[in-house]
């Protein structure tokens, strides 16, 4: 079994993680890291291709036995986040780091490449080996790819994403919907600007903003159906620059989480409706910038149960786990709508490492031995595609 040969390549496995690491790159900017990956798997003697729908970079693993092609996707962008982390490979990009586990996930998937590469006379069928740029930052690097066309011929799509969530050694799944639809909200609002003593001859964007925002939060409590799952949230509020001033513009920006296009829908009409109601009480004017994020990820139910079947030979039976759904956005989304596959988790909590802070976090870190299964679930369901 593939899966037994894992072991002997965590050293290796550390290495590659903590070499991300210490080196991260912003999403779209990804310069040195596609050149690594690409390298290292030339070195291998796999067929590469490089700059795929921008910094995407695939690897190609022909099995010398009939059988489907599938796709298997690590992403590999950080984040702007100062790294506050004490370790000796903390990054040493100011203000940059992998604060949401991107490096551990190309870590595994190199290891996968290398130990598939050396079965290939027994593979059944072809292996995409998809590592893919921009998944923290709109549009995103999986819909370029895509377009690119590097679903040609693919019959299944699979990925994982380390969770601090989960302890180190346990491996999760999600049925159906596993993350959300994230859409993003900009909006500007210009009133008159005064002095602070007049206020009568101003129209105070603060204030017209301060009821955007408190209207908004009765549409998920009022305006949609309890049974229903949606998020309305305003992350950003920028407006005035002295004391004394009433202030002429306002800025504000969130983000809509939704599962269902409905209630998607209904949220957007009731945010336009509640613009035009503070537009008109508070005489301001009020453009907002509804943007599309990610779509819902839906896990496809065949190639779930099979995975899961295929875990509790990973692990022990009581280590496998369903996972609830997220509200968080993903973009192998954009895969899922095009390929039958399955996203599952692999647990890199631990405590006692101080691996327990949540995603994005500028403490983040994950338990590297939790990496170890991540790649043996990759090697199994290749070595069990046929039974798929």
């Amino acid at each position: 079994m593939y899966a037994q040969e894992v072991d002997q390549y965590t050293e290796e496995l550390i290495q590659i993680r903590r070499h991300l690491h210490k080196h991260p790159e912003l999403s779209f900017q990804e310069t040195n890291t596609k050149a690594f990956i690409a390298d290292y798997l030339e070195k291998l003697g796999i067929e590469v291709t490089r700059d795929v729908g921008g910094n995407g970079v695939i690897g190609k693993i022909y099995g010398k036995k009939p059988g489907p092609t599938v796709l298997l996707r690590a992403d590999f962008d950080a984040l702007p986040i100062q790294d506050e982390k004490d370790v000796a490979y903390k990054s040493t990009v100011d203000g940059v780091m992998h604060a949401c586990g991107h490096d551990g996930h190309t870590a595994m998937l190199l290891i996968t490449a290398k130990i598939l590469k050396a079965h290939e006379a027994d593979i059944h069928g072809t292996i995409i080996l998809c590592h893919q740029h921009a998944e923290e930052q709109l549009p995103g690097g999986a819909k370029a790819m895509i377009d690119a066309g590097i679903l040609e011929g693919v019959d299944y799509v699979f990925g994982t994403h380390t969770s601090s969530l989960l302890e180190t050694g346990k491996i999760a799944f999600c049925h159906g919907a596993a993350y959300a639809n994230s859409d993003t909200l900009k909006i500007h609002i210009q009133g008159q600007g005064g002095h602070g003593a007049e206020p009568h001859t101003t129209k105070d964007a603060i204030i017209a903003a301060s009821q955007l925002i408190s209207q908004y939060q009765t549409i998920i409590s009022r305006s949609v159906d309890p049974i229903d799952t949606g998020v309305v949230t305003i992350g950003e509020f920028k407006s005035g620059n002295a004391f004394n001033v009433i202030a002429d513009t306002a800025y504000l920006s969130g983000t809509v989480r939704t599962y269902d296009p409905s209630v998607k829908k209904r949220i957007k009409e009731r945010l336009e409706t509640i613009n035009k109601g503070v537009e008109t009480s508070f005489e301001v004017s009020i453009d907002m910038n509804y943007i599309d994020g990610y779509p819902v990820l839906i896990n496809t139910k065949n190639e779930t149960d099979w995975l899961i079947q295929l875990a509790e030979t990973v692990v022990n039976k009581d280590q496998v786990e369903m996972f609830a759904p997220s509200l968080g956005g993903e973009d192998f989304s954009y895969f899922l709508q095009e390929r039958p596959g399955c996203y599952f988790y692999t647990g890199v909590r631990n405590e006692e490492k101080q691996c327990h802070y949540p995603h994005h976090h500028p403490k983040f870190n994950l338990d590297e031995a939790g990496l170890v299964n991540g790649v043996k679930m990759f090697v199994t369901l290749i070595e069990n595609i046929k039974t798929l």
